[in-house]
């Protein structure tokens, strides 16, 4: 083989490697679901909740940057676990105009929740544009509670015998973390949702020594293989994805996302975590 023919063949693989990887992030990976199973060690945990599932679900983005119909399908999938308690963290929408309301009610026709409980949090998409829209936020709250989702907006709630701390989205109109820590009670169960992470580094916890659930980063939704993500939308960078461990005895978890702002994806599957509850 001459030098010609070595540098023709080897521009045509580079060509056709990078039109498979383009299709690959364009059309498969992002619609490729990973069911995440993770144990979840809490103190104080009563006995008739230890071995109970507990489902994450964030950010499945309802609009028109992708087909919705693959949410569906993922929330029958999802309902198959039976899961007994549910969380979504945040983001429930990617906001243009009211016709996000109708695709989000389609959606919700195919709830899933859990036998025990169902409680949620808003991320700054369900604020509109530019998240300065709290009558788009109050819209979407009433959505999902008509469809069995609790929304909680800096507030606390019990689930049997587990308690749910939900703070409203950092980047909102209504985020107040310490009155939603205010009655934290370090002798109970406890779980914190918080759709962007960057809540975890603020001082307003008040002792909060439990798991904190977040979303908002895809994981970066593209990722090189051995490196970081280049892009995440988070202050701090170590928040991409998965498990992480912080101070005073917190425990964040980090989901990578159901849906997309953009129907792209690579190294980053979408991701629905199953969380089996034990005694810490």
């Amino acid at each position: 083989m001459n030098r010609k023919t070595f540098l023709k063949k080897s521009l045509y693989s580079a060509v056709g490697l990078g039109l498979a990887t383009g299709l690959y992030s364009w059309q498969i990976e992002p619609f490729w679901l990973e069911f995440v199973k993770h144990k979840m060690p809490i103190r104080n945990l009563p006995n008739n909740l230890v071995g109970k599932t507990l489902m994450q679900i964030s950010d499945i983005h309802v609009g028109n940057k992708f087909d919705y119909n693959y949410l569906i399908e993922s929330f029958k999938k999802a309902k198959e676990f039976n899961p007994d308690f549910v969380m979504y963290t945040g983001d429930f929408v990617d906001y243009e105009n009211e016709e996000q309301f109708a695709q989000l009610e389609t959606v919700l026709k195919h709830t899933v929740t859990g036998t025990l409980g169902t409680v949620g949090v808003l991320g700054n998409h369900d604020y509109g544009k530019d998240w300065v829209e709290p009558e788009v936020a109050n819209k979407i709250v009433s959505i999902l509670e008509a469809n069995n989702i609790t929304i909680l907006r800096n507030q606390e709630t019990e689930l049997n015998g587990l308690n749910i701390i939900g703070i409203d989205d950092y980047w909102g109109l209504n985020f107040d973390p310490k009155k939603a820590t205010q009655n934290f009670k370090k002798d109970q169960p406890y779980i914190a949702l918080c759709h962007n992470p960057d809540v975890c580094d603020l001082d307003v916890w008040n002792n909060y020594d439990s798991w904190i659930l977040s979303g908002h980063t895809h994981g970066g939704q593209v990722k090189p293989p051995f490196l970081k993500p280049p892009i995440l939308p988070v202050k701090n960078k170590r928040y991409s994805s998965g498990k992480i461990t912080l101070d005073n005895n917190r425990t964040l978890y980090i989901n990578r996302a159901l849906g997309c702002l953009w129907q792209v994806r690579f190294n980053v599957r979408p991701e629905i975590t199953i969380f089996t509850l034990e005694k810490a």
